[in-house]
């Protein structure tokens, strides 16, 4: 989305007129991504930046939408990032603000849903929904049924076990002395496919985010997305 001068994009919030807009930066009254601004050739990325006033998040009245990405690795899934890498919202060029629901590592591709919608945010990402999240694993060393057991039962990762997970095995190939195997929980801990496998003594050397609830990414090539349908949100929530 194209940068917009701070004072058009406050009127359009419908917090003052532009004119009133422009008083209120000189005055001090608005921060922009935390910081006060009193420039009034302030231009500011309505789809990157968070503009408060009176210590209150605003935005343009919109509809809420509601997306699908199939995420490539190599992107970020943050509004911001300290080191300047390529972000999800990148990718996904909409009039509104979104947001991604949750997140995958830098290092993790597939299903990611971004969205404007709060309360949405909220219920898929808050564990007492149990959302379930299907990810394909790819294990370096051949898996045995002692390590699939435990990562079914729950493992320590860090100072917390982990509640029971689906897990199957696609493939071994003992050629290539690597392993495919699938993974379903409802959790979202940092990193926790990841910590779960090392937790087993298995490194990671490819994780790919399949599913969300039902809704899968097989259809979308790797960097598309599309909308949700309104079945495919009344069934996450």
């Amino acid at each position: 989305m194209e940068e917009i001068r701070l004072q058009k994009y406050i009127a359009e919030c419908g917090i003052a007129s532009r004119r009133k807009a422009e008083e209120l930066i000189l005055e001090g009254k608005i921060r922009v991504n935390g910081i006060i601004i009193t420039e009034l050739g302030t231009k500011i990325n309505p789809s990157k930046d968070i503009v408060e006033y009176n210590n209150k998040v605003i935005e343009p009245e919109q509809r809420n939408v509601y997306i699908l990405l199939n995420k490539p690795i190599g992107y970020v899934t943050t509004v911001k990032d300290q080191f300047n890498r390529p972000s999800v919202l990148d990718l996904v060029k909409v009039k509104e603000r979104i947001v991604p629901v949750g997140r995958l590592d830098f290092y993790t591709s597939g299903a990611l849903i971004l969205s404007n919608d709060g309360d949405f945010v909220y219920k898929i990402t808050h564990p007492k929904h149990e959302v379930n999240k299907t990810y394909n694993v790819t294990v370096k060393g051949i898996i045995n049924d002692d390590e699939i057991e435990a990562l079914r039962s729950g493992v320590k990762i860090d100072d917390y076990i982990t509640k029971p997970a689906k897990v199957k095995i696609l493939k071994t190939d003992k050629d290539k002395n690597i392993s495919r195997i699938q993974i379903t929980i409802h959790e979202g801990k940092n990193r926790q496919i990841r910590k779960m496998c090392e937790a087993i003594g298995k490194k990671v050397l490819a994780l790919h985010r399949s599913k969300i609830g039902n809704i899968d990414v097989k259809d979308l090539k790797i960097g598309d997305w599309r909308y949700l349908t309104d079945a495919e949100i009344s069934d996450l929530i």
